[in-house]
């Protein structure tokens, strides 16, 4: 049964560079990497040396607080290179790849024969499990907890993002599977959130709680659908999953097989030829945007302009990202820009500005933040594109002075950093709102687990 969610709080970014519905390999990379920082909040144990010879699937490292949560080599090869921080911090592992692939063989399973426990050890022993995400503090979900539902938002709406009704187009049977084993690990709904007007991979599946949605950016985070759906309460925990994931997943439970392998748009600006690559991941971003940028000076970013991290040619696709953006880099500056008349910027106040009066153009937009940090100025802009029934500002400002109790009642068990991207784009205090409640998350679930 299918139930409509619409919200009208937000805000669309329309930028010039969205990538053709065409797809092509990209280049093999010699190196894949594997960086614990994507895995919020584990302590990584490797389980293997420099020089260990590694198929698809092996097991590089786990989790130093739950040794079942296993992280696997995305390719088969050899480990060539461990990089240590401060304290002998791990900061990447590398993997030179081989010329021929092979693959560990986890063994093909029916999920309609299986029991949860069972789909839950399968999925620990493959090292599917750190696609699984929980709320709330988004992180790497407790295997030992029952989530009350699972939520899927097969509905991209950030800046550029990768179209998952073209990538996932022909996955059915890998997403049947992989939704029915799900399925078995919750008493409640596996709920998919899809466009309102897309032909989605997802409309005619089994085993789900269909919703179709609308409205501007942020509608495609899943913390929006959850409150509109099944909103969290203390004590409660549900568990989140990308489209592309399911794929990884149910390709396994078909051929017993760990394949890393995912479409990626790779767009911006920036790019001569934005299109749609087949890679795998934790590839160097080099053998994907090589010979296929603008001769300007760009940033490139592995995930969307809001919430995507700054890689820089010589970096990696990250274990979550399903896109590469390219900007221009914003290291100019306007003389007297404050002052003049701006056509060429989005904004949502009206001063001096007019994007207001072109819903549908589309810009090329730079990384400059047009403005230098300041303590928070009371605008009211927050709560226009902010569509959680959360008071921003305040949860905000509880998360900068600690306080327990102030972060639970105005809801931060229901919000992930992504949900205040928005609110980061349009502060004219220049304020780090991501890093804000990433931080607060982290002391909630240190001091309250």
């Amino acid at each position: 049964m299918s139930q409509d969610i619409q919200i009208k709080k937000g805000l669309d970014i329309k930028l010039k560079g969205a990538a053709e519905k065409v797809t092509e390999k990209a280049k093999s990379s010699n190196v894949y990497t594997l960086i614990p920082e994507d895995f919020h909040n584990i302590i990584p144990k490797l389980s293997v040396k420099v020089g260990a010879k590694l198929k698809a699937g092996d097991t590089v490292f786990f989790s130093k607080a739950n040794e079942a949560v296993k992280f696997p080599s995305p390719v088969s090869g050899e480990l060539v290179d461990i990089i240590r921080g401060e304290k002998r911090k791990i900061l990447a592992i590398k993997i030179q790849a081989d010329n021929q692939q092979e693959f560990v063989d986890f063994g093909s399973k029916d999920p309609k024969a299986m029991k949860a426990d069972e789909v839950k050890d399968y999925l620990l022993n493959a090292g599917c499990w750190p696609f699984v995400k929980q709320r709330p503090y988004d992180v790497i979900a407790n295997p030992k907890m029952e989530p009350k539902a699972i939520f899927i938002s097969a509905y991209a709406s950030a800046p550029l993002a990768a179209d998952y009704d073209y990538v996932l187009a022909g996955k059915e049977k890998e997403l049947q599977v992989a939704v029915t084993a799900l399925s078995k690990l919750t008493p409640g709904e596996v709920h998919v959130s899809v466009g309102k007007n897309s032909n989605s991979p997802f409309s005619g599946l089994d085993n789900i709680s269909l919703h179709k949605v609308s409205g501007p950016h942020p509608i495609g985070n899943v913390s929006t659908q959850i409150a509109k759906i099944d909103p969290i309460n203390k004590g409660e925990v549900v568990w989140t999953i990308k489209p592309q994931d399911l794929v990884i997943i149910g390709e396994l439970l078909l051929t017993g097989k760990f394949n890393a392998e995912r479409i990626i748009a790779l767009s911006g600006s920036s790019v001569k030829e934005p299109k749609y690559y087949t890679t795998k991941i934790g590839a160097d971003i080099s053998s994907i945007v090589e010979g296929k940028l603008n001769e300007v000076e760009s940033r490139i970013i592995s995930g969307n302009v809001l919430t995507g991290s700054n890689e820089g040619k010589k970096g990696i696709l990250r274990y979550y990202d399903n896109e590469i953006t390219v900007i221009p880099e914003g290291n100019d500056y306007e003389f007297f820009g404050w002052t003049k008349f701006v056509f060429n910027k989005v904004s949502l106040t009206r001063a001096l500005t007019f994007s207001w009066l072109f819903p549908n153009k589309k810009y090329n937009l730079n990384t400059n933040t047009n403005g230098e940090h300041r303590a928070f100025v009371l605008t009211g802009n927050y709560e226009e594109v902010f569509p959680l029934d959360i008071y921003p500002m305040q949860i905000l400002k509880s998360c900068m002075y600690s306080d327990l109790e102030e972060m639970e009642n105005l809801g931060m068990y229901e919000v992930a950093p992504e949900d205040f991207a928005l609110t980061e784009f349009v502060c004219v205090s220049k304020q780090p709102h991501q890093e804000i409640i990433r931080k607060g998350l982290d002391l909630m679930l240190k001091e309250i687990g």
